[in-house]
């Protein structure tokens, strides 16, 4: 099966009816880009897995700007290169319908709501020393996340698991997950294991068209005393090589920041971290909250830029490589093990997230009922979310009578 620009054709070559659900061929402005963004960057709360979980339902499911293939796709490419996942989920998409103007218009879009308030709180914090509580505002939104990772993993599941050799894929790299098998190892293995058999199944085909994106970049921070080029090559660095979770990155910062060039202490680097979990948008924004603290508005503008930066390099570079990729078997049968994988990552996350957002009777309920307006009634997850948080307000904000 070749897909080409969400197009597809069979085996034989011959194209397939025009399906309604299909992907649309209207253009997509720059402004529209910048619009959805936007306001997915100010409002996507919980996480990757849930920032995907977003962007899927609106570029897929109401926009139909892509097929739910060429979303998956694009997912298993952000998996093979570091960085924040759903900041290269933006840039792919916007590469996919603007080029080079959508990829920077995109990506641009949904880390500026995100920095501009970690920012605000950068500033907050230096100023008078402490965060503002904001605990009834996760108790509230974390329970809407859920929900919303559940609709899209039920959403993506059939297309990534349409045999029964990738569902039994997806099922073991959830196992290997859950056992604390590396993020690395579970996706390249099941790509391997997928290509391999379509090459066995093939009476040996090539694999010279197959390139996974590999990060070959390995910077050393300028280290000693503080200065904004050092904060900038500290977090180039980590946007550079870093695969996986927020927590991956509190390691990565911790070792850098505050046991190798004391930079931070462990509590400030501590409270970074909690920014960066309370506030919409990429976590990687965390590097905003501690360039203010170390340097103010100038340090946030470095340790921004510098950690997402790689992110658009990575993308340029591997993004269009996708369809090649999907167009020879070889390759998309390691895309297709890739995919998988990736929503049995997903799965996996989602497993510890319901544990730490379902504490109590009143989450739980919170939790089943947004899954029922996101299935069963089609509801745009912005306005859970706002929900959510007015739920949280009502429940555990200041004066709440429970």
């Amino acid at each position: 099966m070749i897909a080409i620009d969400g197009g597809r054709q069979t085996a034989e070559g011959k194209p397939r009816q025009v399906d309604p659900e299909s992907p649309s061929d209207h253009p997509t402005s720059l402004w529209e880009l910048v619009r959805l963004f936007l306001r997915l960057g100010a409002t996507a709360f919980g996480g990757p897995a849930a920032h995907i979980a977003m962007i899927q339902d609106e570029v897929v499911r109401r926009r139909k700007w892509l097929s739910e293939e060429r979303f998956l796709d694009l997912l298993g490419a952000t998996n093979l290169i570091p960085g924040p996942n759903s900041t290269e989920m933006a840039i792919h998409i916007g590469w996919a319908r603007r080029r080079w103007a959508g990829l920077l218009v995109a990506g641009a879009s949904f880390i500026l709501p995100a920095t501009l308030i970690t920012g605000v709180f950068g500033w907050a914090y230096v100023r008078y020393g402490t965060l503002p509580e904001v605990g009834w505002l996760l108790y509230g939104v974390k329970p809407v996340i859920i929900a919303i990772v559940v609709q899209a993993l039920w959403g993506l599941a059939p297309k990534a698991g349409r045999s029964w050799p990738l569902r039994v894929l997806g099922v073991v790299a959830m196992a290997a997950s859950l056992l604390g098998v590396n993020e690395l190892v579970v996706l390249f293995g099941a790509g391997a294991v997928m290509a391999v058999a379509r090459r066995v199944k093939s009476g040996g085909s090539s694999l010279h068209s197959f390139a996974p994106v590999l990060p070959i970049l390995s910077l050393s921070a300028i280290g000693g005393s503080f200065s904004l080029s050092g904060l900038f090559w500290v977090f180039f660095k980590i946007g550079s090589v870093l695969f996986g979770s927020g927590y991956v990155l509190l390691a990565f910062l911790r070792a850098d920041l505050v046991e190798r060039l004391h930079w931070l202490s462990e509590a400030q680097l501590i409270d970074a971290i909690a920014v960066g979990q309370v506030t919409p948008g990429p976590v990687f924004t965390t590097a905003t909250f501690i360039g203010y603290l170390l340097s103010g508005p100038a340090g946030a503008l470095v340790a921004t830029v510098g950690i997402f930066l790689p992110a658009f390099v990575f993308v340029a570079l591997s993004g269009p490589l996708v369809p090649r990729l999907r167009a020879s078997r070889v390759a998309g049968a390691f895309l297709d093990g890739v995919n998988v994988a990736s929503l049995a990552l997903m799965a996996t996350v989602t497993l510890f997230l319901a544990q730490a957002a379902l504490v109590d009777m009143a989450t739980i309920l919170l939790g089943v009922a947004s899954a029922v307006l996101l299935l069963r009634f089609k509801l745009n997850s912005t306005w859970l979310i706002a929900g959510g948080a007015v739920a949280g307000l009502l429940l555990k904000g200041p004066g709440a009578p429970f």
